[in-house]
């Protein structure tokens, strides 16, 4: 299951944590299997029920490998791990094997959280509130969490742009944005996440204020320069993308001769989150990117 332009989200049945991810691809959920059996069948040891339940039901223990799909998740020690999940057809037939009173009002929480999903995309603000409660589950301040949600806003009218302009191929939008990272930061989007010491994990989610910022100021150059410039093509959309990063290049040198420091950190925001504002990992499940 591929990763890239997914999201994962903290689902909570019945004050119980889910984990789930948005497969933009597929255009689906997928499920943590390991949570969906602890809150139907609240088993002390999730491993052994699965082991068990896979051996009376023969006919499920044979299709668990086309049900269940390893999906990139956050375990409670904060690391990413492949963890089993399903749609919503697969976790319906893994129902079917787990004897609990839970299981129709659980099958109607799913359909109401794919209904939910269906509902944002039609209208983005209800995707923005689900991005803040998110945010705020994990312990960002507001002050991150407001600029995270901009620079969201940022990026969407500089994509929008390129596609005015021509750029439909998810390569051409790959490699423009890492023209303007390069040119900004010194780093493309890959460098950067190392530079970090990430791997899965969203790369805007872990930047400071101040590169958040920086990124923003590039991609918001880029946008307005476009509108004025109207560049047809792969060529003059990546002429507009990299003056729009040199001027946030241009105001990063100057405030770091300011400073006395580079800004551009192998800090990441998550490293800064107040434990006491946030959720246990092990209550609010897995989240990211």
């Amino acid at each position: 299951m591929t990763q890239h332009g997914n999201r994962q989200h903290l689902q909570s049945f019945e004050g119980r944590k889910v984990r789930t991810v948005w497969d933009d691809a597929a255009q689906e959920f997928y499920f943590s299997v390991a949570d969906v059996i602890a809150v139907l069948t609240d088993s002390a040891d999730v491993k052994q029920y699965i082991k068990k339940m896979r051996a009376r039901d023969p006919e499920l223990g044979s299709r668990w490998g086309t049900i269940c799909t390893p999906t990139r998740m956050m375990a409670s020690d904060g690391k990413y791990y492949n963890t089993q999940a399903a749609n919503m057809e697969g976790i319906f037939r893994i129902i079917q094997s787990i004897p609990s009173p839970k299981a129709e009002p659980f099958k109607l929480w799913m359909s109401q959280v794919a209904a939910n999903r269906v509902n944002q995309m039609i209208d983005p603000e209800l995707s923005i509130d689900q991005a803040m409660n998110d945010y705020r589950r994990l312990g960002y301040s507001e002050s991150w969490i407001n600029q995270r949600l901009k620079t969201i806003e940022i990026r969407k009218g500089l994509t929008d742009e390129w596609k005015r302009g021509g750029i439909t191929e998810a390569i051409d939008f790959a490699t423009l944005t890492d023209l303007m990272s390069k040119t900004w930061s010194g780093f493309t989007t890959r460098e950067y996440k190392q530079y970090k010491g990430l791997t899965k994990e969203n790369l805007r989610d872990n930047m400071t204020n101040m590169e958040l910022l920086l990124n923003a100021l590039a991609e918001e150059s880029a946008s307005q320069l476009s509108k004025e410039r109207n560049p047809e093509g792969f060529v003059a959309n990546a002429t507009v993308a990299k003056e729009g990063a040199e001027v946030a290049k241009t105001a990063r040198d100057d405030f770091e001769r300011r400073l006395g420091r580079s800004v551009v950190s192998p800090e990441r925001a998550i490293d800064h989150l107040n434990p006491s504002d946030s959720l246990p990992l092990n209550e609010i499940g897995e989240f990211g990117e």
